[in-house]
């Protein structure tokens, strides 16, 4: 049977999704979880390798057995026994039809968040970053729409990267505001039918770039059509960025 899991992860205190040698990944303490808690040793499969410090709200995984017979909605409560409290399996369904969970995905909506103040705000440190200041909500939605569509995204990726093509659908780029412990909040949600990495962070500060005038869409476009890094801003810190969901059509439904 292939089991299929949704899993949510605070991603402060791990070196990304996929395992490493000398460090500490959400893959590894998946599997060991899966081996103390049902006697066996599994490989898991993921949407997507997320980056060190990166968290997620909705990730998808899979692995195969043979010999497990508990039933894969029961499996969350089950590993949630086990698993450390910064990771935690929200629910279980079989895999069907062919699913895998990084090939079968068709796309994938990830948010930045980041808030405006002269000084940190302990409160939203962990999961936030903080800038301190930020164009209108209006003005950043207004540049936003030049990311969406097909483009070349491979200025936007980090170097050394291995992917077959750098080319990207993003659906939509969607600004929401609100504000929280006397401070102003801004939430960056980004929907495509898949992302390199770095892609979400580099998009972001080049966003924030663009929108406060320090850059300008010429130079974007140049970027889309030479690939050359150095027009774009900075990469925002990987803490800022959430995994959200990922959307399978009618191959799951979670």
């Amino acid at each position: 049977m292939r089991y299929v899991l949704k899993i949510a992860y605070d991603g402060t205190e791990y070196a990304g999704w996929q395992r490493q040698k000398n460090a500490l990944s959400v893959q590894q303490v998946l599997e060991e979880s899966v081996l103390k808690a049902l006697n066996e040793s599994v490989r898991i499969t993921a949407s997507g390798r997320t980056d060190a410090g990166v968290h997620s709200a909705g990730q998808v995984c899979h692995f195969d057995s043979e010999k497990l017979t508990i039933p894969p909605e029961r499996l969350p409560d089950c590993l949630n026994k086990i698993l450390p409290s910064d990771i935690r399996a929200l629910a279980g369904a079989e895999g069907k039809n062919g699913f895998d969970s990084n090939r079968s995905a068709k796309r994938k909506t990830y948010a930045y968040s980041l808030y405006v103040s002269e000084r940190e705000m302990p409160l939203k440190e962990r999961y936030a970053v903080r800038i301190d200041s930020a164009p209108s909500k209006e003005k950043l939605q207004e540049v936003a729409k030049f990311f969406e569509g097909e483009h070349d995204f491979k200025a936007f990726c980090a170097s050394g990267s291995s992917v077959k093509t750098t080319v990207r659908t993003v659906y939509e780029v969607r600004i929401e505001e609100s504000c929280s412990y006397g401070g102003r909040d801004l939430k960056i949600y980004v929907t495509g039918n898949g992302f390199l990495y770095n892609m979400v962070r580099t998009m972001t500060g080049e966003l924030l770039a663009l929108a406060s005038g320090k850059k300008t869409v010429e130079s974007l476009r140049t970027a889309f059509e030479t690939g050359d890094r150095s027009l774009l801003a900075k990469t925002m810190p990987a803490k800022g960025l959430t995994l959200l969901s990922v959307d399978y059509g009618d191959l799951l439904d979670f």
